[in-house]
């Protein structure tokens, strides 16, 4: 039996505090169908056509945390998401010294949602990118300071985001 769009509203209802991929985990879906059923004032969809200028100005965003999850592992880099450029088929990150390095496979991100939910009690924004088969590929939260207040500049920034997606 499928699960409906009900059901995944239902259990995000249910669990406020339980993180989208958890809840796809459990529904047996994938994590693009859990935040898509996220309430309206949640969720914001970018179009894929502002993928290029987005991932350009992250840079100028400060620190942040970009996470990867890979087989139930989670790899976390806390600073500056770098530059890059297209070269072999790749979004290459170009770092030097010490810092997240990679090489983004971007062609296959079929959705970037903007993500305002609560996280264990304070407020988080994110920028979430999809995979193929509704998976995340990689997601981007906005920075706080010592005290784990967010960045407001990077709040500021979330916001424009999203108005401009609207």
């Amino acid at each position: 039996m499928s699960v409906t769009v009900n059901t995944i509203r239902q259990h995000l209802s249910d669990n406020p505090n339980t993180m989208p991929s958890q809840i796809a985990a459990e529904l047996n879906v994938s994590e693009f169908d859990v935040v898509s059923a996220l309430p309206t004032e949640q969720l914001t969809f970018l179009p894929l056509t502002q993928k290029d200028p987005l991932l350009a100005s992250l840079p100028q965003w400060g620190n942040m945390t970009t996470i990867v999850s890979v087989s139930g592992s989670i790899f976390e880099f806390k600073g500056s998401f770098p530059q890059g450029k297209y070269a072999h088929g790749y979004y290459n990150l170009i770092t030097k010294g010490e810092g997240l390095h990679g090489h983004l496979k971007l062609d296959v991100i079929t959705a970037i949602a903007l993500i305002s939910k609560p996280f264990r009690g304070t407020q988080s924004h994110s920028i979430n990118f999809f995979g193929p088969a509704g998976e995340i590929v990689f997601k981007v939260y906005l920075g706080r300071d010592k005290k784990r207040v967010l960045l407001p500049e990077q709040v500021t920034r979330f916001q424009a985001l999203k108005a401009e997606s609207n």
